[in-house]
């Protein structure tokens, strides 16, 4: 079978991110009407896909419709249809206003619930920014300055999510605690690790985390932060609600869609086409350029020496990189390891790659990632671009844009993380 690399790379992506979305994980896992004891079904949730997760429950709840509503916040632009759950949209990765008022109104919300209520908390990635509710002697802005200070320090955003869970009156299990009916959290993962704590920052899980965690790793990434948020962190006033709470007693917490199925579907896709995957890891972490780099030799080993697996075939990873920021450009983790590997590799024939976001947003930029062959650094030179400067500069975004190569999808309303195929033809 004759192989068309960019058509076959992007159906790989496409395959993956369809097997996360939510009208197809959500629905085996909703309560019964008989699990409400004459309460209601409360729907509550943040992130990225929490909008589509709301908008497949109200498909598929066998329960009265009266009986049914709730509270979610999504990304703008990641809305969906929901008749009878309120959707709030807000800002991400940068939090704003709106975020900031709908965490607000979420807590008062579920204070504000009976104990025969049954509550259904649907989280995703992205929640951590679209509830920026900052602990008591905390500002607005005080969490907005260190959100972005975070996202430009090099941090994993396991030990990101840490520091935001000890300045937060809402993560960390907070949500939870606030909430006298019973619940039951389904989680799509975004997380290497897949712990349901550092996906959204667990508003609704117990955190074994520390504020002396959280200093430490302040310290060890050189981020300045208030005297406010010292002070804070210092004096334990920011701990979280930890394992064994009896408030999250009654709180079911079930991962529904993560990183590896998403990868065994792009595998299932290679396979179709009689090219041989091989899955790498669902949970690949490290300084983005780094990552591409050691890509590169991988996929470079194969086409010259057919180890650890003979072409045509596919090497498969997910995970999530992390960028140090120390250029002007348009960022992007995905397309940073994806330049670093075009790169190493410097034209190495038959091997193609693709690497992007699966929520369709790569960083800032409304672009989930892109995609190279072995002609990308020579077509990137006809456009008077060097590929190592706008490396140098994190400009992964504007090097691809400028020749035609970025992979573009819209809103993708789920969220498992980052996906890399590097595709090496025979």
């Amino acid at each position: 079978m004759t192989i068309q690399p960019r058509a076959l790379l992007r159906q790989m992506f496409d395959a993956a991110v369809a097997s996360a979305q939510p009208a197809l994980c959500v629905p085996r896992h909703l309560p019964s009407p008989d699990d409400l004891k004459g309460g209601r079904l409360i729907v509550i949730g943040a992130g990225k896909a929490s909008a589509a997760m709301a908008r497949a429950v109200e498909e598929h709840w066998a329960g009265p419709p009266d009986a049914l509503q709730g509270l979610v916040v999504t990304r703008y632009g990641y809305g969906a249809p929901c008749e009878r759950i309120r959707l709030i949209e807000a800002a991400h990765p940068v939090p704003d206003r709106a975020g900031f008022a709908a965490a607000e109104e979420l807590m008062r919300y579920v204070q504000g619930l009976r104990t025969n209520d049954f509550v259904l908390a649907l989280i995703s990635g992205g929640g951590s920014a679209l509830l920026p509710l900052p602990a008591p002697g905390l500002s607005f802005e005080h969490k907005q300055a260190l959100n972005a200070a975070l996202l430009r320090s090099g941090a994993t955003i396991v030990e990101m999510n840490c520091v935001r869970r000890h300045l937060s009156a809402i993560k960390g299990g907070r949500l939870a605690a606030a909430c006298p009916a019973p619940m039951r959290t389904l989680v799509l993962s975004d997380v290497p690790g897949d712990d349901p704590v550092d996906i959204a920052s667990g508003p609704t899980v117990a955190d074994p985390t520390t504020c002396a965690d959280a200093l430490d790793i302040l310290r060890r990434h050189a981020i300045d932060v208030p005297a406010e948020v010292r002070t804070l962190l210092e004096s334990g006033r920011g701990e979280t609600v930890k394992p064994g709470d009896a408030r999250l007693a009654r709180n079911e917490v079930r991962v529904i869609a993560a990183p590896q199925q998403a990868l065994e579907a792009a595998a299932a896709v290679a396979r179709e086409h009689g090219v041989t995957p091989l899955i790498l890891g669902d949970a690949i972490e490290g300084e983005a350029k780094e990552v591409g780099t050691v890509l590169a030799g991988i996929a470079r080993q194969v086409a010259l020496h057919g180890q650890p697996v003979a072409a045509p075939c596919v090497l498969l990873s997910g995970g999530e990189t992390t960028v140090t920021v120390r250029g002007t450009g348009r960022g992007g983790r995905n397309v940073e390891c994806l330049l670093a590997c075009a790169v190493s590799l410097a034209g190495l024939p038959k091997v193609h790659a693709l690497m992007g976001d699966t929520d369709g947003v790569d960083g800032i930029e409304e672009t989930a990632g892109a995609i190279i062959g072995p002609d990308t650094l020579e077509r990137g030179r006809a456009a008077g671009l060097k590929a190592r400067d706008a490396l140098a500069n994190n400009d992964g975004h504007g090097f691809f844009a400028a020749i035609g190569d970025a992979v573009i999808t819209g809103p993708t309303r789920t969220n498992v993380n980052d996906f890399r195929a590097i595709l090496i033809d025979a």
